[in-house]
């Protein structure tokens, strides 16, 4: 997989910005007040959790920055590993409560 710094990717950037200009300066600035706010959490729980999230949905990309920020503030290898865990188990409880659903439809036919 291509870095997003790859002249490629940045390429393909420029392309989505200069398509969905509004749009895209919107999402950025909405981005950039979720990471760089102080708000309530402080930056190494907002980062445990864009990590958190990021695994559960798989973006390499958001794993990448997000767990690199979080090591710059300080965290350990274990609290890294608790955040997965919690991901993988979130995600697992999710699919199974698809699964619940399916059955239901199934049940129901």
């Amino acid at each position: 997989m291509k870095h997003l710094s790859d002249p490629a990717y940045q390429q393909r950037i420029a392309d989505l910005m200069q398509g969905a200009p509004l749009q895209s300066k919107a999402w950025i600035a909405f981005d950039q007040s979720v990471e760089h706010a102080d708000n309530h959490l402080p930056a190494k729980y907002r980062e445990l959790t864009a990590i958190a999230v990021a695994v559960a949905l798989q973006c390499p990309y958001c794993i990448e920055k997000h767990t690199v920020k979080a090591k710059e503030l300080g965290i350990s290898r274990e609290e890294l590993a608790e955040a997965v865990m919690i991901a993988s188990a979130i995600r697992s409880g999710a699919t199974l409560a698809y699964g619940l659903q399916t059955m239901e439809h199934f049940r129901k036919a």
